[in-house]
């Protein structure tokens, strides 16, 4: 187990520092996770919208299993272990006994901290309209059976209440369900749908001490603000979900047109450190990123011959 609890310890020490504040890009796979370790973010956000967009191609209206969220968090997890991935977990994907299984599979795949909300199961992404909720009771007994299986995993990992109530029951009902998650096992409170900074310094206030985590989505309830001023509110985890997605999105929508419109990709260049012109975003460049050297030293390290004459 000591491989798996890495993030999770790190990602306590990041909590107890007063002067942290956990900033995650949203990844979705392994290229776009691959590219936020490259420029050195120190914690991951896997997104559940983000997994169902990239493996089903389907919105997040709660169409992934247990088995597709986990799946795609441990191979994040794993592409460097000294990292802490958080994780959306959704409902815990049903009553108590599946949200046990849910945080079993979560710490076997090594994920250093995951949330769980209060929706019904077929929930829908937090920016949405419509969502339905769950009673408070339902609800924290889900936080209860996470917290009782990571108890008996003998884990660190770190439970992220997660409430939809503000938009349909209001704020203080939000954060009376978010106490009562803090008092059932939780280590840091979440609401979603915040409009305005107001009420997120309130929020951040009202559940003192308990570390709170932010939700910046482009698009959505919530207005953007930087990592500065989520500090100066109060906040210890802030996530960008759609960095990923929206890369992806807006990078594949403009060299597909390019193709199609004129039936080629031009190749793009860049100037490279010794003042050469380079392909940029070459197959070279995106194999180096994803380890082609570490893959091609370690086989040599271990006595193998794959790759002596080069890759």
């Amino acid at each position: 187990m000591a491989a798996q609890q890495k993030g999770a310890a790190k990602l306590r020490q990041y909590l107890a520092d007063p002067e942290k504040i956990v900033i995650c890009p949203g990844v979705h796979d392994g290229i776009t996770a691959r590219m936020a370790l490259h420029v050195g973010f120190d914690a991951l956000y896997m997104t559940g919208a983000g997994t169902a967009v990239s493996r089903l191609g389907q919105p997040d209206l709660g169409l992934t299993t247990v088995d597709d969220m986990a799946t795609n968090a441990g191979m994040i997890a794993g592409l460097d272990r000294n990292v802490p991935v958080l994780a959306d977990a959704d409902t815990g994907f049903g009553g108590p006994l599946m949200v046990a299984r849910t945080t079993e599979k979560y710490i076997l795949q090594g994920v250093a901290g995951f949330h769980i909300e209060d929706q019904v199961t077929t929930k829908r992404c937090g920016h949405l309209l419509g969502k339905e909720l769950v009673e408070a009771e339902t609800y924290w007994a889900r936080i209860r059976a996470a917290a009782h299986a990571r108890a008996c995993m003998g884990s660190d990992i770190v439970i992220i209440a997660r409430t939809d109530a503000l938009q349909s029951l209001g704020y203080d009902e939000a954060v009376r369900r978010l106490k009562g998650a803090v008092e059932a096992g939780a280590d840091v409170a979440f609401l979603e749908g915040m409009e305005s900074r107001e009420q997120m310094r309130k929020v951040v206030q009202a559940l003192s001490p308990t570390p709170c985590f932010l939700n910046m989505v482009g698009g959505g309830v919530t207005p953007l603000i930087n990592a500065r001023e989520a500090r100066e509110l109060g906040f210890k985890i802030v996530i960008w979900p759609m960095c990923g997605m929206s890369a992806v999105y807006l990078g594949m929508r403009e060299f597909a047109r390019e193709l199609k419109e004129t039936g080629e990709i031009k190749e793009r260049y860049v100037t490279a450190d010794d003042g050469t012109r380079k392909v940029d975003g070459s197959v070279r460049d995106v194999f180096e990123l994803c380890g082609l050297k570490e893959c091609s030293a370690f086989d040599q390290e271990v006595g193998g011959s794959s790759f002596l004459k080069g890759v």
